[in-house]
C-alpha cells in the first residue's frame, strides 16, 4: 500500500462498535471484493470491499472476517481468514499478510488460512442462531454484478437454512456516517493532497491545454503524495462540456474565454475527498462569469452553515432551493412569473440547478448514511450547489467536503483551497 500504516485502535473500535448493535447468539460475515478480470489475463486494480476495510484493515483480496460476539470460544469472537502466503505468491505477487501481520493491521488475534473456512464456519454455525449478511443497501446502488459477498451469501444460506438471517447494512450505515478523528484525519490528507493537484494546475492551465492534459497533472500530483488514484472518475470539463453533470470523456482543448469547471479527488488509504472547482481558461472571469460563480459561492457558504446537528435532509434541500431562487432570480436567468407556476415537484430554480447540495463522504465518495434521519456532529458531506447555462456555453460548480461539528459552524477541510474568483485569477496570473 502506498498510505502510511493506520492505528489498529480505529479498527478495534469499529467491531466493537458493530458488535455492541448485533443480536444475542448471532455471528456476522463480511468478504473482501475480488479482482474482476478485463480480457486474456487482464484485471482491474483490487480496490477492497470498504466495510471489511472499516472493521478490519485488512486491504488485499480472498480475505474473510468473522464476527460472533456470543461465541463460547473466546478465541472465536472474531476471526480473519486469509489466502496462505507462500515465497511463490510473494516473488510473482509481492508480500501478502501473514498472520502476525494481520493482527498488527487489524488487532484480531486469530487469523486461519482460507482452506479452513468450511470446517470452522461449521462449527460456529452450531453455536450460532443468526446471521448477519452484507448487501448493498446504499440508496445509489445499481449492482448487476455478482460479488463475491453475492455468492458468501447464497452458500451460507443454501448451507444453513435453519438460520435466521439478519442484515449488516442498518447498522454499518449508522456507524460509517459518523467520523472517527482517525478516520476525519484520513479525509484531511485526502483534501490537503487534491489541493496541492489543484494550486499545480493553476498555473498549468492556459488556452490550448487539453482537458486530459489537465487530468494528467492531477494525477502526477496525487501519486507522487501517496495517492493510488482518484477518489472517481474525474470531470474536466471545459466550455459546454460543464453543463453535462458526469462528463467524464475528458478530450477536447480547452478555448480562450472558456471555463472549466473541474470535479475531482484524491483517495488516501481508501478514503475520499470531492472537490469541485470552476476557473477560467484565459486566467480571468468575464463580467457574467464572474456574477454567475460569486452567486454560486453565496449559495455554498450560506449551505455550509446550515449543516448543524439536528438538520433535517430534505428541509435542508428545500431551503438552499429558495436561496438558489434569489440568485437566479437575481441573474435574470428566472423570473417572478417562473416562480410562481413553478410545479413544487420540480421548482423552478432545477433549470439550471437539477442536482443536490450535499451527500455523505467518507470511505465511498458517496458514503453510507441514512437520510431520513438528522444529522449529526462528526459526519462529513459534500457542499457543491451550481447553475448550469447551456445557452451561454458554461456551467459553475463549487464543493467543499466539510463536517459538521457539536457546536458552532461546520469545520471546512478545503479551506485551504482557493476558491474566491480573485484569488484563483490571481494565482493563475502569477
Amino acid at each position: 500500500m502506498k498510505y502510511h500504516k493506520i492505528d489498529s485502535k480505529l479498527f478495534i473500535k469499529n467491531r466493537k462498535n458493530f458488535a455492541a448493535q448485533m443480536q444475542a447468539k448471532s455471528l456476522a460475515v463480511f468478504n473482501s471484493n475480488d479482482i474482476y478480470p478485463v480480457s486474456a489475463d487482464s484485471t482491474l486494480p483490487f480496490e477492497q470491499h470498504r466495510d471489511i476495510f472499516y472493521l478490519s484493515g485488512v486491504d488485499q483480496e480472498e480475505s474473510i472476517l468473522v464476527l460472533f460476539p456470543d461465541c463460547p470460544i473466546e478465541k472465536h469472537r472474531e476471526m480473519l481468514f486469509l489466502k496462505e502466503t507462500n515465497e511463490h505468491i510473494a516473488v510473482w505477487e509481492g508480500e501478502k499478510l501473514t498472520k502476525e501481520a494481520a493482527l498488527a493491521t487489524s488487532g484480531i488475534k486469530t487469523v486461519y488460512w482460507l482452506q479452513d473456512l468450511h470446517k470452522v464456519m461449521a462449527e460456529l454455525m452450531s453455536q450460532a442462531e443468526t446471521v448477519y449478511i452484507n448487501t448493498n443497501e446504499h440508496y445509489r446502488a445499481n449492482v448487476e454484478t455478482q460479488t463475491r459477498e453475492d455468492r458468501f451469501t447464497k452458500w451460507l444460506k443454501d448451507k444453513y437454512p435453519a438460520h435466521r438471517v439478519a442484515k449488516s447494512n442498518p447498522i454499518l450505515q449508522r456507524l460509517r456516517s459518523v467520523k472517527d478523528q482517525i478516520e476525519i484525519d484520513l479525509i484531511q490528507q485526502a483534501c490537503d493532497i487534491t489541493e496541492k493537484g489543484f494550486r499545480r494546475i493553476l498555473g498549468f492551465v492556459k488556452p490550448n491545454v487539453w482537458e486530459f492534459e489537465i487530468e494528467a497533472e492531477f494525477m502526477h500530483e496525487f501519486l507522487r503524495n501517496r495517492s493510488k488514484k482518484f477518489a472517481y472518475t474525474p470531470i474536466v470539463a471545459s466550455g459546454n462540456n460543464a453543463n453535462v453533470l458526469h462528463y467524464i470523456e475528458n478530450n477536447q482543448q480547452c478555448k480562450a474565454g472558456d471555463l472549466i469547471l473541474l470535479d475531482v479527488g484524491a483517495e488516501y488509504a481508501n478514503y475520499s475527498s470531492d472537490m469541485t472547482r470552476t476557473i477560467p481558461v484565459s486566467g480571468k472571469f468575464t463580467a457574467r462569469q464572474k456574477a454567475v460563480y460569486n452567486a454560486v459561492l453565496r449559495v455554498k457558504n450560506a449551505a455550509t452553515k446550515m449543516l448543524v446537528p439536528g438538520t433535517d435532509w430534505a428541509a435542508y434541500h428545500k431551503e438552499v432551493g429558495g436561496l438558489m431562487t434569489k440568485e437566479l432570480l437575481d441573474l435574470k436567468l428566472i423570473d417572478k412569473a417562473d416562480v410562481k407556476n413553478e410545479n413544487p415537484d420540480w421548482p423552478a430554480y432545477k433549470k439550471y440547478f437539477m442536482h443536490g447540495t450535499s451527500h455523505h463522504m467518507g470511505l465511498d465518495t458517496h458514503d453510507y448514511g441514512i437520510l431520513t434521519e438528522p444529522m449529526q456532529a462528526n459526519m462529513v458531506f459534500t457542499v457543491e450547489p451550481g447553475i448550469y447555462i447551456p445557452e451561454e456555453g458554461f456551467g459553475i460548480r463549487l464543493e467543499d467536503d466539510v463536517i459538521i461539528q457539536a457546536k458552532g459552524d461546520p469545520f471546512n477541510l478545503m479551506q485551504n483551497i482557493p476558491i474566491e474568483a480573485d484569488e484563483i485569477e490571481a494565482l493563475m496570473n502569477k
